[in-house]
């Protein structure tokens, strides 16, 4: 499967954007998506994901309340909203997917696929 983040910009402290990752190649309806993100001088972290088998989705604690991951399975794409962004949330986001998980779901060994990366800029 082959996946392709967009939606990133420059928004306002307070402001919201949302992410799309569509998915080609394979229906994503079968996979986990994750999401990531990673600021320039840091690791790449755990955002938050969407499992497909049970539907449940978890996010980190700097994120949960104001970042909401949703499927389109008609569409192949998996949005992530972000509301009320930070500057702290200012980074390369990307999306991943996996079909089984073979690692714990926060981490990026646990996705076989990546997307390239949409920027996002928070200024203050």
């Amino acid at each position: 499967v082959q996946l392709q983040a967009s939606g990133g910009g420059l928004v306002q402290t307070g402001g919201s954007l949302r992410l799309s990752c569509a998915a080609s190649g394979r229906a994503i309806n079968r996979y986990t998506i994750g999401w990531f993100r990673q600021a320039p001088g840091k690791e790449r972290e755990f955002v938050g994901a969407n499992r497909w088998s049970t539907g449940d989705t978890v996010y980190a604690d700097s994120v949960k309340g104001r970042f909401t991951i949703s499927r389109d399975n008609a569409k192949n794409t998996v949005y992530l909203q972000m509301n009320n962004l930070k500057p702290d949330d200012m980074a390369i986001y990307y999306c991943a997917a996996t079909v089984q998980m073979l690692a714990p779901i926060t981490t990026r060994r646990g996705y076989n696929y990546w997307g390239q990366g949409t920027q996002v800029t928070v200024s203050s």
